[in-house]
């Protein structure tokens, strides 16, 4: 979850009914409809062409599908933050402004609604346990904002509030947040998001149980305990309910904004980093499976890394360990034939992909050593590659006669690499990713 002493939005209550989410993606549809027909008419009286995408993707229906599923929250808003950081590199230009914008901002409810919440959770009284308790959040993100206060005892908390409505209303928000991006063509065809669609509801499902995230929390905290270099919030059971997640408030600033840092101080937050996810994969085998950016802090006083947000925290199968082992065995070996039958036997793609497209796919593991298994620093703010990519992936994506849907639990591990390796594309880190991954691979090869 996002957090910033001077938070972005504004007071706007949460549609908390089946029927106000409804209708708020109707007027949605609405009006991003109408800004079709009032940009289709201007552009044929001027004697342009009209095509779908030129409609859709106006100035006009960017900001409404923006301010509206920032309004709506919870699921309809979360989807738009987990298809800009699984399918970044592959989106259009414009629906990635609008997804951005929907990892940065978030409105917030007013106090009415806020005072109401946690009225319900503690009852009445319940500014009698804190010397002060901040109206202003402190963050606000899809399912909930997060408040600084004050305990009798002299304790300062940061204080999870869940917004009304949004744990009942997650499959519907999926479901419609999906269509609306299918109808209005913003989604390239070539994207099937299917999967992503089973893997969010899964995943929004469990973030939205701020008890079970509470024992997942307690969980990193003591596989941490003595790392130096990070930092996880304790949790405070007796103010903990359904709805209110209590724990230790940490200071930090987000770690996305490290490129103004030096580059060793770059390099050596995004290593611990890399490391931890390398320790949750084959190590633990449990992993905190959102890449959010929001979720990591940095600690400048004392060089730490914060880590939050322990909602989408799942156990991870054996076979899909066992997966991954092998497919990071066969690149760091620069084991072309490995890596193409360990990412079949993990069910990366089928072998009827590789039958009918395998120069383009044998071209895409060559590129994907050829950058990455270097044992090497490597850079990844450099995304010369990512085009390279991206057109070989979608050449396939268009034959449907191929498609094929990883396992879900693959996704889930999936979606954390690929998140992790665009946040060090975001802080221009510069790291010896073969050594980080070979020395895991070699301290836990019998675990």
């Amino acid at each position: 979850m996002a957090r910033d002493d001077d938070a972005k939005g504004r007071h706007r209550a949460v549609p908390s009914s089946r029927i106000g989410r409804l209708s708020g993606f109707g007027r949605l549809a609405g009006g991003v409809a109408g800004g079709m027909l009032a940009e289709g008419a201007r552009r044929v009286a001027s004697g342009e062409r009209v095509r779908m995408n030129d409609l859709v993707l106006t100035p006009g229906n960017i900001g409404r599908l923006t301010e509206r599923l920032s309004h709506l929250r919870g699921a309809a808003m979360k989807m738009g933050q987990m298809l800009s950081m699984d399918a970044g590199d592959a989106l259009p230009s414009e629906l990635s402004e609008i997804l951005a914008k929907l990892r940065d901002n978030a409105d917030f409810m007013p106090p009415r609604q806020l005072d109401r919440v946690l009225a319900e959770e503690w009852g009445s009284d319940w500014r009698k346990n804190f010397r002060r308790f901040e109206p202003r959040p402190i963050a606000a993100a899809s399912i909930g904002q997060v408040h600084r206060a004050l305990t009798r005892d002299g304790r300062t908390l940061a204080i999870k509030v869940q917004y009304p409505g949004v744990a009942q209303s997650i499959d519907s928000d999926v479901d419609n947040v999906a269509t609306l991006l299918r109808v209005t063509g913003l989604l390239p065809k070539e994207l099937d998001i299917a999967p992503l669609l089973a893997v969010a509801k899964e995943q929004l499902h469990e973030e939205a149980d701020y008890r079970r995230e509470g024992r997942m929390m307690q969980r990193y905290g003591e596989l941490l305990a003595g790392h130096g270099a990070f930092v996880v919030p304790t949790l405070d059971e007796e103010l903990t309910r359904d709805r209110i997640l209590a724990m230790s408030y940490e200071e930090g600033r987000p770690v996305e904004q490290l490129g103004d840092q030096p580059q060793d101080v770059r390099d050596s937050v995004f290593a611990e980093v890399i490391e931890l996810v390398a320790r949750e994969l084959f190590e633990w085998g449990l992993m905190q499976t959102d890449p959010n950016f929001a979720n990591y802090r940095y600690r400048e006083a004392d060089r730490k890394i914060v880590l939050l947000d322990f909602g989408a925290t799942r156990e991870v199968d054996r076979d899909v360990q066992q997966s991954y082992r092998e497919l990071l065995r066969a690149g760091l070996d620069r084991d072309h034939a490995g890596v193409r039958q360990a990412a079949i036997d993990a069910q990366f793609m089928s072998p009827a992909v590789v039958e009918k497209h395998g120069e383009a796919i044998d071209r895409m593991i060559d590129i994907i050593l050829g950058e990455m298994a270097k044992d090497a620093p490597f850079d990844f703010g450099d995304r010369g590659f990512v085009p390279a990519l991206r057109d070989e992936g979608m050449a396939i994506a268009q034959d449907k006669a191929i498609w094929h849907i990883p396992p879900a639990e693959t996704l889930f591990v999936q979606r954390k690499v690929s998140g992790t390796a665009l946040l060090g594309a975001r802080i221009g880190a510069v790291v010896n990713i073969h050594a980080i991954v070979r020395d895991v691979l070699e301290r836990t090869a019998a675990t």
